[in-house]
């Protein structure tokens, strides 16, 4: 049963997610931390953060970390298997369909009708996250995190990657 439900929490997030990864996340967090409470706010931002790091697809990396957590190996192989099915079914069957029909005044303003709905669930997420991280550390700590963060990424251009390496670093050593 546990299969089942690697399963459907990973591939119901890639039907529903349109706009990739990002989009999906969101919904993913829903699933493995309101639905089946295999993960907390905090363990599943850790493990986002982490993901992020690691070069690749953010969706995937979730759905084998997870599904290894829940199923082992097996586990690991039906979530990244129930992520990347949608995307592969709806590429192969509706490809054709969409080229056919890319210049439709439609398909343009349904584009530009779903990006406000992903920034709305990104905006909830991040304040999700950031609740958590207030409860966990402290409002000064995460200011002053979101602000270094924030100045080291948008102003001296460093890669997020470093970015969450050394934030990783500074909670180990001085929150831990």
């Amino acid at each position: 049963m546990i299969y089942v439900q690697i399963f459907l929490a990973f591939f119901i997030p890639g039907i529903l997610g349109y706009g990739g990864g990002p989009a999906s996340i969101p919904l993913v967090e829903n699933e493995v931390v309101d639905n089946y409470e295999w993960l907390t706010t905090n363990e599943f931002s850790e493990m986002l953060a982490m993901g992020n790091a690691l070069p690749g697809p953010i969706a995937t990396k979730m759905a084998g970390y997870i599904g290894y957590e829940q199923g082992g190996i097996l586990g690991a192989i039906v979530g990244v298997f129930a992520t990347v099915a949608p995307s592969l079914v709806l590429m192969i069957t509706l490809l054709g369909l969409l080229m056919k029909y890319k210049e439709s005044p439609r398909v343009k303003r349904m584009t530009t009708y779903i990006r406000p709905v992903i920034a709305v669930l990104l905006g909830i997420m991040t304040y999700d996250f950031l609740f958590s991280a207030y409860e966990g550390a402290g409002i000064w700590q995460t200011l002053f995190i979101g602000l270094i963060s924030f100045f080291l990424m948008e102003r001296l251009k460093v890669h997020p990657a470093y970015v969450i390496a050394g934030a990783l670093v500074y909670g180990g050593l001085v929150l831990g």
